[in-house]
Parts: structure tokens; sequence; C-alpha cells
């Protein structure tokens, strides 16, 4: 006797349940001809991620820190680059949630390891790209907003 009002609670805990994980991915390919190394980096470092030459990936939902609030994707083109201050292209973003919005840009730290080779930022139609045609921040570059938390953020480098 009790099933419709179950099976309504059940319908309605699973509808909040995806509401509430309804977070997109930040990706990182890597189509250069040599290997690159990333860290996901918050309060913590995540280990080293090995990304092989022209076909490497990676992937990780997005997500808040309760200490730092955002994250940075750390890349660098040397093995435990990260540990040894060699150059970084840092892919940071920060979900909003009462805004419903992720906020993500693209910046560099101890030089410019990808100078000379296309990378940029493609989240879904309709949020702003992000493109360093020559691997370094042209002028006018910034951080962009996209409204939408479900949205895909994707990397491509080279």
């Amino acid at each position: 006797m009790h099933f419709p009002s179950t099976a309504a609670a059940l319908a309605l805990l699973l509808t909040l349940t995806n509401t509430v994980s309804a977070y997109g991915n930040a990706t990182v390919l890597n189509h250069c001809p040599f290997p690159t190394y990333l860290w996901s980096v918050a309060s913590t470092a995540s280990p080293q991620h090995n990304l092989s030459s022209t076909t490497g990936s990676y992937m990780e939902p997005l997500h808040t820190d309760p200490k730092t609030g955002g994250i940075a994707i750390k890349i660098t083109t040397v093995a435990n680059g990260l540990v040894s201050n060699a150059p970084q292209l840092n892919f940071a973003y920060a979900l909003n949630e009462r805004e419903g919005s992720v906020y993500y840009d693209l910046s560099s730290v101890f030089g410019d390891p990808f100078a000379g080779s296309k990378v940029e930022i493609k989240p879904k139609e309709g949020c702003a790209k992000i493109t360093w045609e020559k691997g370094t921040r042209p002028e006018g570059s910034g951080t962009q907003a996209c409204f939408d938390t479900a949205a895909d953020l994707v990397l491509t480098l080279c």
C-alpha cells in the first residue's frame, strides 16, 4: 500500500542526486610530439600523471576544495617538474555553486613550457574559449566564466 509514496520518494531522491552531482569535467588532451606531466593541485597536490606524446589524456570531475576553493591543473614538459620549478602551464578553475557557474583561466609560471605551440581551453558551445596561438599568454587574455556547472572544460596541448 505504501508503494506509490515510496516510488515517489525514490524518484525525488534520484532527481535531487542528479541535480547535485551535475558537474562537468576538466580534461587535458596532449597532442604534442612529446610527453607532458601534470598534477591536480588544491590544498594538496595529486601524484604526477604522465601523458604520453600525441595521445595522452587526463580527466577529473569539476570539484571544489574546502580550503582553497579552486583547483589548478599544473602541466610541465619535464618529469617531476612541479618540484623542480620547471616552466608550468596552469589550467585553473573554480566552481561557484551559488551562481551556477565555473570560472577558468590559463597562466604560466617559471616560463612558457608550450611556447611555439597552440594551447586552448574549449568549453561547451556558448562559453568563451581561451586560445594561446603561440603557447604564450596573448594580451587581453584572462579569466572566463561559463554559467553552466555541467560544462566540460577541455584543454588541448599542441
